[in-house]
């Protein structure tokens, strides 16, 4: 429907009710007549009439419009018809773009009309406002000037006959019903259009006054003048207002589809347009500060060509992504990441041999071989100026110092410092990363400690390589041969970075309790340093200089008000500990620390020298005794050594005999190996029984029971082949075994000595027991004499190639 300017323009319904809204009845200007329909349908018409063209409308009778007055002759017409309280004949042109027409571009059908009022507008146009009075029909031109003159012939509309007034009232009811739903629909009417049609009371008015108002052609509002019947002309207005329902409902729909659709984004758009003018009116918004400090940070960057032209190729993506969408996270992450990176950022190494040789025995007593390593890294490194640097595999027993190692190393040679913990890991991301299409992707812990570090050339410490896990996700234990083979970290890929990253210049320290769980593979890679466990002299000294006085500064005990005596720190490392290492020492001492402390808190008086009885009332009664050598000095039993995850340990093998079949017994919790250790033994007596003096009708006519003490530890290995060949031959012959003599060593059947291993953890092991003399394979003597003489003095060794030799050393005759 047509907009109607309801302002401007008010329905008449009730003119008795509304007068007093207006000064004069003159100035209320209905859009529709209120007069009613005889009063319009009487009218006279004169033969002829002045023809008025309108272009774009068609006037309906009863219906009042607003013309605008454009051309001159139309002007003329107007306001000569309006001196003379005329009539005139409104004409709908054909073609509305025709500015002078003729008489045949004009509608023979037409309305007489009557001027209301003139108006002149402040733009100094004229517009009229016109009310159509009846229908006509153009028959003659007789007159074309000033205007059109033309004969005419009234026609007269037909208004239904009384049976059939209800079908006439059911159509005008649709009318009104469409109609409204036409002004709800349409954004171009006025909701207050609805208040016109619900208020019109006269079925011819509503139906002229709907067709005049439609949104439909001037050529479709001419077919509905033509109809003389207002019945058919109001069920041809019914069929063009359903198809504009249609189209209106139809339109609406997809506009709400759309509107759905678009509405989210239309919001957020706004939403980041007022955000993004707020942040320029503050300065410059966030997304454009964070990729001008990330340009910033790259210009100071030391990385090569390959890493430069990524970044920037990131950089440019980052710069095109909206920062709400998730990807804009990962993609700030993964640029942060290559920017925290030390690419090609080194520090410069301490070339000062000495100073670096202090700083190592400074800050750790003993691990000779370690330090004299690193050393010749540094001399090598100082006078080549560039070397790949070393793997290093530390291996021996907890607490002796391996991990603690890799701080004095970096402070010797004044690098940074990383350790990995590589105990449990068992995902090879862990080492390499993800990619970082992943969510929650990261690069590995190689690269993230490299990070840590803010140094390419750092001391890494890969701590508990022996304790790498293997799963479904991978075998980082084959992740990390890449990483400790100096002829490929230096092209070393992380699955995150997605560029090769140099590790050659790392100093690699990985350490391990024992070599049997490392692949053979990542043992090639790694040079091999055995840290063995301390003897009680440096195990005093250890405490003395670094485990007491730290935890006197840890509990707050000043230096003056305590002190241990070196005799008094044996008694400790004897009686409360018992390791290799000095793990447990430093948990009594730092036992000892908290009893004193209390004291101190408490005002208690107490010795500043802590002797044995003081130790004993704070420490409890001694936990460890049974390493002392025991004088058994009996027939049968055997003093042997042991190697253990803690360090060496003395053994004993029992052995009895009891009337029976010659049945050998093993008890202990032995293993496999150790038993058949002991079947090895007994079947070299047995064929050696004549050397030994020893009669058939013993070895047929007794059990042979042989048993290792503390059955609740398992025990396995071939280390006491000798040990339970000696107590087999001892307990056969009667003959007692020298005091103070211990063995280890394998056997073969035809009584050849094997070399067993853990050889300095054994010796240190028969030391603090107080054994005196140690029966070896000849094949030992080479481990033996890479021993500081420290760990060997007081002790006598005898070196053997087959049984007869031991059992000669070992038995008294």
């Amino acid at each position: 429907m047509q907009k109607v300017n309801m302002d401007n323009f008010k329905i008449s319904i009730n003119k008795a009710n509304l007068s007093d809204m207006y000064e004069s009845e003159a100035e209320f200007i209905p859009i529709v007549s209120n007069e009613d329909e005889p009063e319009l349908s009487d009218i006279d018409v004169p033969q002829e009439l002045p023809i008025l063209p309108l272009r774009n409308t068609v006037l309906f009778p009863g219906v009042i419009v607003p013309i605008s007055l454009g051309r001159e002759t139309s002007l003329k017409l107007v306001k000569d018809v309006q001196r003379s309280n005329g009539l005139f004949g409104a004409l709908a042109q054909k073609e509305a773009d025709v500015d002078e027409p003729v008489i045949e571009d004009l509608y023979h059908i037409g309305t007489v009309a009557k001027v209301i009022k003139l108006l002149e507008m402040p733009d100094g146009s004229t517009s009229a406002i016109i009310q159509g009075k009846k229908r006509f029909e153009l028959e003659e031109l007789v007159a074309t000037e000033p205007y059109f003159k033309a004969k005419v012939k009234a026609l007269n509309d037909i208004e239904p006959e009384e049976d059939k007034s209800r079908d006439y009232e059911a159509l005008i009811s649709s009318l009104k019903d469409l109609s409204l739903r036409i002004i709800k629909y349409s954004s171009n009417i006025p909701p207050e259009a609805s208040f016109a049609v619900k208020n019109i009371e006269n079925p011819s008015f509503l139906v002229n006054f709907i067709c005049s108002n439609s949104e439909i052609s001037v050529k479709e509002k001419q077919s509905l003048l033509k109809i003389d019947e207002m019945k058919d002309r109001g069920m041809k207005l019914l069929e063009f207002l359903t198809r504009e329902v249609q189209l209106l409902e139809l339109k609406n729909d997809i506009q709400s589809k759309v509107k759905l659709d678009i509405d989210q984004q239309q919001r957020e758009y706004m939403l980041h347009q007022q955000m993004k003018h707020i942040q320029d009116e503050l300065g410059s918004s966030p997304v454009e500060q964070e990729v001008r400090e990330l340009k910033e940070r790259a210009e100071k960057k030391k990385w090569g060509k390959e890493v430069s032209e990524l970044f920037y190729k990131e950089l440019d993506k980052l710069e095109r992504l909206n920062p709400a969408t998730g990807e804009y996270s990962v993609q700030h992450n993964y640029l942060t990441t290559l920017l925290d990176i030390p690419w090609n950022e080194y520090t410069e190494d301490k070339f000062g041999m000495e100073s670096a040789e202090a700083v190592l025995n400074r800050d750790h007593f003993g691990l000779d071989g370690v330090k004299e390593r690193i050393l010749e890294h540094l001399a090598v490194l100082k006078l080549k100026g560039d070397l790949k640097s070393p793997i290093i595999c530390l291996y021996g027993p907890p607490g002796v110092g391996k991990t603690s190692l890799g701080k004095s190393v970096a402070d010797a040679l004044g690098r940074k410092y990383a350790r990995m913990s590589l105990g449990g890991v068992h995902d090879e991301a862990e080492i390499r990363g993800h990619r970082k299409t992943y969510i929650g992707a990261m690069p590995g812990r190689i690269i993230q400690n490299i990070k840590k570090a803010e140094s390419s050339n750092p001391v890494f410490i890969l701590d508990e390589v022996d304790k790498i896990g293997t799963s479904a996700h991978g075998d980082p234990a084959a992740a990390l041969l890449e990483v400790l083979d100096p002829e490929q970290n230096e092209n070393f890929h992380d699955n995150f970075l997605e560029v090769d990253f140099d590790l050659s210049k790392v100093i690699f320290i990985a350490t391990a309790n024992t070599l049997g769980t490392i692949s053979q593979p990542l043992l090639d890679r790694m040079e091999l340093i055995e840290v063995s466990g301390y003897v009680l002299d440096e195990k005093n000294e250890i405490a003395k200089r670094h485990l007491w006085p730290k935890q006197l500064e840890n509990h707050g005990i000043p230096k003056s008000k305590l002190s241990i005596s070196k005799k008094a720190m044996n008694f400790i490392i004897e009686n409360y500990t018992r390791e290799s290492g000095v793990r447990e020492l430093n948990k009594v001492l730092a036992k000892l620390a908290r009893k004193y402390a209390l004291k101190i808190a408490t005002g208690k008086e107490f010795k500043k020298a802590v002797s044995t009885d003081d130790i004993k009332e704070n420490l409890g009664i001694e936990r460890f005794s049974k390493e002392k050598y025991q004088d058994t000095h009996v027939p049968g039993v055997v003093t042997g050594l042991a190697w253990t995850a803690v360090g060496g340990e003395i053994l004993y093998v029992e052995s009895s005999l009891s009337k029976g079949n010659g049945k050998l017994t093993l008890t202990g919790n032995l293993g496999d190996v150790m038993k058949e250790s002991a079947v090895l033994a007994l079947e070299y007596i047995k064929s050696h029984s004549k050397e030994l003096n020893i009669s058939q009708e013993q070895l047929e006519g007794n059990n042979i029971h042989v048993h290792v003490p503390e059955g609740a530890i398992p025990k396995d290995g071939p280390s006491a082949g000798i040990t339970m060949a000696t107590a087999l031959a001892s307990i056969y012959t009667g003959k007692k075994v020298k005091k103070r003599i211990a063995m280890t060593g394998e056997i073969t059947l035809r009584g050849k000595v094997l070399p067993v291993g853990g050889i300095k953890e054994k010796i240190l092991a028969a030391k603090r027991a107080g054994i005196k003399e140690i029966i070896l394979s000849v094949d030992n003597k080479k481990d033996v004499s890479e021993i500081k003489d420290i760990y060997i003095e007081g002790l006598e060794f005898y070196y053997v190639n087959n049984i007869k030799e031991v059992l000669d050393i070992a038995i008294e005759k």
